[in-house]
C-alpha cells in the first residue's frame, strides 16, 4: 500500500526551489536542493541556511497542574526553567526506554510549550494525556496550525535581526522571545540542532512562505540558502545530536542513549525513574559512542560494529563528515567496550574499516561553542 504523506506548510515553496522530495516521518520533505548536501552543509557552517522543520509537533499543556504535568512525564525537571526559557529533555516508559526527546517551552507560569519529533506525534500525545488523568490541565495539538523554520549558522543573527522586533543579541542560548518576524507573530528560540547559532520560528501555518521567502530574500546576497534533510543530518552527526528512530527508540533506555545529562534522578518522580535508578546503580549494558574511522570508508546506519574481530554492534547513523574529511558514526556497543579510545572497525561491503571511539562532538569548531 502506498503510504499517503502530508505536506509542510511550504510544499510549494519547495516545489519552485526544485527541491528533491522524500518521505519522512510521515511527510513530504526536502532531502536536498540543486546546489546539492556539501553547498548546504558549508552555508550553515560558515554563513546561514534555512530549514523548514514544520513537520515538528508543538504540543502545549495549559492550567494549574501544568508544570507538575510536565515533570511528570519528563526525565529532566522543567520546574527549573523561568518563563522564557527552554530545556531539552525526553518522555521516557516505565522500563526508562526512550518514547522520544524533545524540547520544553516555559511560555508562562502556567503555560508550557512542548516540540516533539514528528513520528512520534500522535503517540507522545497520547501518552501525555494518559498521565494527565484527574489534573486540572488542557492539551492542545498546534502541531497542523503552526509552521517551523530553523535558521541556522554563525550569521544567523546579523540576517534576522532586521526582520523582527525582538532583541536577539540579548537573547540567551536555550531563552526566547514573543514578538513579530516579518510582521507575523512568532515565538523564536535560540536552540539548534546543527551546533551553530541559530533561530527556531514558530509561526501560523498559513504566513509560512511570507517568512519564508522574507528570510532567503533577505541574506541572499550573502549565501544564505535553503537546506533539507541531507545536510541536517550531517551537521547533526558532526556534532553528535542523537535522532529518534535511529540513535534513540524504545529499544535502548535514556541511560543507554547517552541521556543521563537530562535525566533527573535526585528529583521527585517521574515516569521510569524507578527503573533508571536501578540501572545506574548496576550500570547500564551498552553505550551508544561516537566512532571517527581511521581510514577511507562511508559508515551507514545497520553497518555492523567489531572489536577484536567479533560483531558486537551495529552503526545507528553515519556519514562522511563534509567538514572533517572522515568517516564519522555513532552506535551501541556493550559498555565494557564503549570507553574512549577503544579501537573498533565498521564492516563496509565486506572489509572492515578500523576507527576508534571518540566521545562528540567530531566537529568543535561551530559558532555555539564560541
Amino acid at each position: 500500500m502506498t503510504e499517503i504523506l502530508q505536506n509542510t506548510p511550504l510544499d510549494k515553496e519547495h516545489q519552485v526551489l526544485k527541491a528533491k522530495m522524500v518521505p519522512f516521518a510521515g511527510y513530504r520533505m526536502p532531502i536536498q536542493y540543486p546546489t546539492g548536501i556539501q553547498a548546504e552543509h558549508r552555508a550553515v557552517r560558515e554563513g546561514a541556511g534555512l530549514f523548514d522543520v514544520s513537520h515538528m509537533g508543538e504540543i502545549y499543556v495549559d492550567g494549574r497542574h501544568a508544570l507538575a504535568l510536565v515533570r511528570k512525564v519528563g526525565a529532566n525537571d522543567a520546574g527549573t526553567l523561568e518563563v522564557g526559557q527552554a530545556q531539552y529533555s525526553a518522555l521516557c516508559a516505565e522500563d526508562g526506554t526512550v518514547i522520544d526527546d524533545l524540547l520544553v517551552y516555559r511560555v508562562d507560569d502556567s503555560r508550557y510549550l512542548l516540540v516533539v519529533n514528528a513520528s512520534n506525534r500522535e503517540t507522545d500525545l497520547a501518552w501525555i494525556r494518559s498521565h494527565a488523568r484527574g489534573m486540572n490541565v488542557k492539551i492542545h495539538d498546534r502541531s497542523d496550525q503552526t509552521a517551523l523554520l530553523a535558521f541556522q549558522g554563525p550569521r544567523a543573527a546579523e540576517f534576522l535581526n532586521p526582520l523582527t522586533d525582538l532583541d536577539l543579541d540579548d537573547m540567551g542560548y536555550f531563552r526566547f522571545g514573543i514578538g513579530r518576524v516579518v510582521g507575523v507573530d512568532a515565538l523564536v528560540a535560540r536552540t539548534g540542532y546543527t551546533g551553530e547559532d541559530g533561530f527556531e520560528i514558530y509561526h501560523p501555518a498559513e504566513r509560512a512562505s511570507h517568512v519564508w521567502r522574507a528570510i532567503l530574500d533577505q541574506g541572499k546576497r550573502e549565501g544564505v540558502i535553503p537546506v533539507g534533510l541531507g545536510a541536517r543530518d550531517t551537521l547533526r552527526l558532526e556534532v553528535g545530536y542523537p535522532l529518534y528512530g535511529n540513535d534513540l527508540s524504545r529499544e535502548y533506555t535514556a541511560l543507554e542513549s547517552g541521556l543521563g545529562w537530562v535525566v533527573k534522578l535526585d528529583r521527585g518522580d517521574f515516569i521510569g525513574r524507578t527503573a533508571l535508578l536501578e540501572e545506574k546503580e548496576r550500570g547500564p549494558r551498552r553505550k551508544l559512542v561516537g566512532i571517527r574511522l581511521t581510514e577511507k570508508g562511508f559508515p551507514r546506519p545497520g553497518y555492523p560494529l567489531l572489536v577484536d574481530g567479533e560483531e558486537v554492534g551495529v552503526v545507528t547513523s553515519g556519514t562522511l563528515s563534509p567538514s572533517l574529511g572522515q568517516g564519522i558514526a555513532m552506535g551501541y556497543l556493550p559498555a565494557e567496550m564503549a570507553a574512549k579510545g577503544t579501537e573498533v572497525a565498521v564492516r563496509i561491503r565486506n572489509q572492515d574499516v578500523p576507527g576508534v571511539v571518540q566521545r562528540p562532538p567530531f566537529y568543535t569548531d561551530g559558532s555555539i561553542r564560541r
